[in-house]
């Protein structure tokens, strides 16, 4: 089982990504937000999910160990195939989909293009009680902390760039998650900008 992959970009698609390591060029399938992620950078690490079926072996590659998580409890929920979990993901990003599934938004769910209700009920079922309490009994917020303290280092880092004190950087960034915790990292940075 591969873990992650990390090389070099040499070719960039909203579908997939091929990273160059040792002379291999691995074809990796990727969500929207990775490939937004991706979009500035030469070179990347991406946490990989390897489907081996008869026919061939594919890649699916993560940003974050939380976003393959959320992948893999996706694709557990009779029905959805990986190219549906990829579809969901490309949709909205893990938090917003653990908050879909943990206060159970069918509607919202059922927005996405392939998703119908009864599927939509079927993720919710499966997988609220497992988003909520958290993989290993962890906490719904432990499970989403992840990504958000990678919003939070992003965010401060960026201002650290721009200038501002890491110190006083930091102080704010964490008053403005405090009231809202699911801001992107471009909203936090331009909110943080007007209050230094």
């Amino acid at each position: 089982m591969i873990d992650y992959i990390k090389g070099e970009i040499t070719e960039l698609t909203p579908a997939f990504v091929v990273l160059e390591t040792v002379g291999i060029g691995y074809f990796v399938h990727i969500t929207l937000p990775t490939y937004s992620f991706l979009g500035e950078e030469k070179s990347a690490k991406l946490f990989v999910y390897e489907a081996i079926r008869e026919d061939a072996h594919v890649l699916y590659g993560f940003r974050y160990q939380s976003e393959r998580q959320l992948f893999l409890l996706l694709i557990s929920v009779s029905g959805i195939g990986a190219n549906t979990a990829r579809m969901i993901m490309s949709s909205y990003t893990a938090q917003e989909i653990q908050e879909m599934i943990a206060s159970g938004n069918v509607s919202a769910l059922n927005a996405i293009k392939g998703i119908g209700t009864k599927t939509a009920q079927r993720i919710i079922v499966d997988l609220k009680d497992k988003i909520v309490k958290g993989v290993g009994g962890a906490d719904f917020t432990g499970m989403i902390s992840g990504a958000h303290s990678e919003v939070k280092e992003e965010a401060v880092s960026a201002l650290v760039m721009l200038g501002f004190a890491s110190a006083a950087s930091q102080k704010t960034v964490d008053s403005i998650l405090k009231e809202q915790p699911t801001l992107k990292v471009e909203q936090l940075i331009k909110l943080a900008l007007k209050m230094m």
